[in-house]
């Protein structure tokens, strides 16, 4: 059974393309913890202020959590 997922590669930083605007994050693809391959993910401008946005609601949803749980 597959058990596919990528991760962000380490030491490997995102990059933007200056003439399209896309971003490109480099990912490391593994079955469950064999290393199988890399490749980047692209997303155009949009997609990734997207991506970001809905990051950003994830995390501060996690921090909300955090706060309430030490009261």
């Amino acid at each position: 059974m597959c058990k596919w997922h990528a991760s962000p590669r380490r030491a490997v930083p995102a990059s933007r393309q200056d003439d399209t605007g896309e971003i490109r994050i480099p990912l490391a693809l593994f079955d469950l913890d064999q290393l199988k391959g890399h490749l980047e993910l692209v997303l155009s401008r949009v997609e990734a202020e997207q991506m970001y946005a809905g990051l950003s609601r994830l995390l501060v949803g996690d921090r909300q959590a955090s706060t309430s749980a030490v009261r």
